[in-house]
């Protein structure tokens, strides 16, 4: 009896002691990746000498709100915002479009070469958006849809993965309940508008959040196919203010949060909702 006891608390020691062992590691872990996030916001508080001081100053004597202020106005970040909202609506609407038709014509429709035409969308996954590029921005020169909203949407809105995602939702849909709309006159796109999308909510709303994030982080597309201030994104903003604004390191910094925080605030919001989506597709199918 007192040899079971004693391996019970071994047992339960060395759990206890493997506990601490995994959340130690975790906190570390998580505390090397916020480090640059931390030293970032810290920055953006000093003034210019202790942005650049070496050693380097932890925290600033007195912190300069101001950067934000100046860092605001050196560039128009304003019309950057909404310049980085409307592409990322426009995107979601667009992509959401091409990826519930085509999911639905894949786990529906039965035709010949479907399987063909869906590996072939599959492929799409392993090409690099950066091989795509050139031939992107030739086909938009041709179309006129240089430095236009247009012209940074178009080239992304088909996405395989989207595809591939809601496609093993909408598999989950009975035949028999697709075959009584049908006996009862239901049409295919009423079907899909009433019934699919209903109960497919939480996966659409899924890849509308993916979608809207891809949006607003997206860089070198932008960069490329833009001109004016009229049609600069965020990202692409903050590279002009970072050649605006000179060495003034705590600026840039200031301008890197302004940035990042909208994003934060979306990402707290919405972590739930795209971690139980994207976890429950992988348990799809």
């Amino acid at each position: 009896m007192k040899r079971k006891q004693t391996d019970l608390r071994i047992r339960d020691t060395r759990k206890t002691v493997l506990t601490a062992v995994k959340y130690a590691i975790l906190i570390v872990g998580a505390l090397v990746m916020m480090f640059p996030f931390i030293w970032m916001l810290l920055t953006s508080l000093k003034t210019l000498p202790e942005a650049i001081s070496i050693p380097p100053q932890w925290f600033p004597e007195s912190p300069q709100w101001e950067n934000y202020a100046y860092s605001w106005n050196l560039v128009p970040f304003a019309l950057y915002f909404r310049n980085t909202i409307w592409v990322g609506i426009l995107s979601v609407v667009v992509t959401l479009v091409f990826s519930i038709l085509g999911a639905f014509a894949f786990s529906i429709y039965s035709f010949p070469g479907r399987n063909i035409c869906f590996y072939l969308f599959m492929l799409t996954m392993m090409v690099p958006s950066e091989i795509l590029i050139i031939q992107n921005y030739v086909t938009c020169s041709q179309l006129g849809l240089l430095d236009t909203f247009s012209g940074i949407v178009l080239p992304t809105v088909a996405n395989g993965f989207y595809i591939f995602m809601l496609q093993e939702y909408f598999m989950q849909t009975p035949p028999s309940l697709f075959k009584a709309a049908k006996v009862d006159g239901c049409s295919n796109l009423k079907f899909l508008i009433k019934i699919v999308v209903p109960m497919n909510i939480n996966a659409i709303v899924t890849v509308a959040i993916l979608t809207f994030i891809t949006a607003w982080n997206s860089f070198m597309w932008p960069l490329i196919v833009t001109l004016s201030d009229e049609h600069t994104l965020l990202s692409v903003g903050l590279l002009r203010f970072r050649q605006a604004s000179s060495s003034n390191l705590h600026n840039q910094m200031a301008a890197a949060c302004i940035v990042l925080l909208p994003m934060v605030i979306f990402y707290i919001v919405f972590h739930k909702k795209i971690m139980e989506g994207v976890a429950s597709g992988g348990t799809k199918g």
